[in-house]
């Protein structure tokens, strides 16, 4: 009888990042390993995440900046089969309106959300992040108002780049979905937030379902995407 395949630690995930990264980028020699190994996947298998290990992942998050050292971010780790269907159907519920709205077909809309769902239920994990207004300063302007909720926000996306990325050195598959942004008050209420917990994003994780693919990169245009002065 044999065990477990063995699960790659941040070495093996920097090694695979680099031999993925030669047909990517043609830079790879100058990008660290782990930066190039992390891909969005959606395909799992039915290996639960432990706990311990979600909870490192949100300590790994916490590292990153944050505006005036405040830590404006909350995550919600949702494993248990109730509270994944609820935060997928009032999402997908959102959806299905704003789409009817759009002029959707009711059989599109109808096949676009149930997979959504059957896709988010069958993650044996997810992360919600969610923004709050603790440490961020107050103005009594909209333009200020609005810049502080930009740093805030710019911050979570550090917040859940530190947490695919420590995903991936611990040898999961990950894929961050921007739904909870257009739902905000349908994911707080299905998983019952403490008031001033406004969702913005979502992270799937699990481990790799075997013999998935990934694209490969198309490569940086750096001179077309950066300007120098």
């Amino acid at each position: 009888m044999t065990g477990p395949a063995p699960r790659p630690g941040p070495q093996a995930a920097a090694d695979r990042g680099r031999a993925d990264g030669a047909t990517a980028t043609g830079t790879d020699a100058a990008i660290p390993g782990l930066i190039l190994a992390r891909r969005s996947r959606r395909a799992f298998t039915d290996d639960p995440v432990d706990a311990a290990l979600l909870d490192r992942l949100v300590i790994a998050a916490c590292l990153a900046p944050a505006p005036h050292h405040s830590r404006p971010w909350r995550f919600v780790t949702c494993t248990t089969p109730g509270a994944k269907r609820a935060l997928a159907e009032a999402m997908a519920r959102r959806w299905a309106q704003d789409l009817a709205a759009d002029g959707v077909a009711p059989e599109v809309i109808a096949r676009r959300t149930a997979a959504s769902v059957r896709r988010l239920r069958a993650a044996p994990a997810l992360v919600l992040a969610c923004l709050t207004d603790e440490g961020l300063d107050t103005y009594p302007d909209p333009r200020r108002r609005a810049a502080e909720w930009g740093l805030a926000l710019c911050s979570l996306g550090a917040a859940v780049q530190n947490l695919l990325l420590a995903a991936t050195a611990a040898g999961l598959a990950s894929c961050w979905v921007a739904a909870p942004m257009f739902c905000p008050e349908e994911a707080a209420t299905a998983l019952d937030l403490p008031d001033g917990w406004r969702p913005q994003a979502l992270v799937m994780l699990g481990r790799p379902a075997p013999g998935g693919t990934d694209r490969d990169r198309p490569p940086v245009p750096v001179e077309e995407l950066r300007a120098r002065r």
